[in-house]
């Protein structure tokens, strides 16, 4: 039974991933800050396979530490999919609160890397590590400065990393719009029904976990149209 790590894992798209892994037989280690949520996210994924729930946050080292603990080893799959939006409203970066960037940062790029450096000694032979990233990191969206710029921080530590662990296939993945409490806290008030469902973007993330595509920075878009 292959074991795997995915953080962010009690809604949207780090829930819809650990179920389709629920289905293919992986054992789960899952976190998430919400605990009610993680619970109950963890009682419908243990239905199909074996599911370990830790709540906390990934800034945090201890938990940081729990969550490799309990995964054990030979680790075979690491998914770095929690993250925070930062500041909501989202404001300009004339006018971000800084100690807010600085959680951003720690969050959704300082986290992951810290996460990558511990697993690294307890990877299987042909592990995966897959980063979620998002088109903010590479296009200048108005109020998005926070947010994108740390997964622009966190693309180039995976494109790095990459480089440096020739034998791994380490990947950042955007998963493209999508419905969710994330997208729905950056517009307020707005209709997100429209937004494909976070499981849409699920079957991009198997073939990356599943397939042999060279590391690098992937698009669910581009990978199910090169499938069409």
């Amino acid at each position: 039974m292959p074991t795997a790590i995915v953080t962010g894992a009690s809604r949207g798209l780090g829930l819809a991933l650990a179920g389709a892994l629920a289905e293919r037989g992986w054992r789960l280690v899952i976190d998430a800050r919400d605990v009610v949520a993680l619970e109950q996210a963890a009682a419908r994924l243990r239905d199909r396979t074996e599911v370990v729930a830790i709540a906390g946050d990934v800034a945090d080292p201890a938990h940081r530490d729990a969550l490799i603990a309990a995964a054990d080893a030979p680790i075979d799959l690491l998914v770095n999919n929690a993250s925070t939006l930062g500041a909501a409203p989202l404001p300009p970066l004339a006018r971000y609160p800084l100690d807010e960037l600085e959680h951003v940062y720690r969050v959704n790029a300082l986290a992951p890397l810290a996460l990558m450096q511990t697993v690294l000694p307890r990877l299987a032979e042909g592990a995966r590590i897959v980063n979620v990233t998002s088109d903010a990191a590479v296009e200048a969206y108005e109020g998005w400065g926070g947010y994108g710029s740390a997964k622009a921080a966190l693309e180039q530590l995976t494109a790095v990393f990459a480089a440096e662990q020739p034998a791994l296939r380490v990947y950042a993945v955007d998963p493209g719009d999508m419905n969710t409490r994330m997208q729905q806290e950056a517009f307020p008030g707005e209709d997100i029904s429209d937004r494909p469902p976070p499981s849409a973007s699920v079957p991009a993330l198997l073939e990356l976990i599943d397939g042999d595509l060279p590391s690098g920075r992937y698009s669910a878009a581009a990978l199910a149209e090169a499938h069409a």
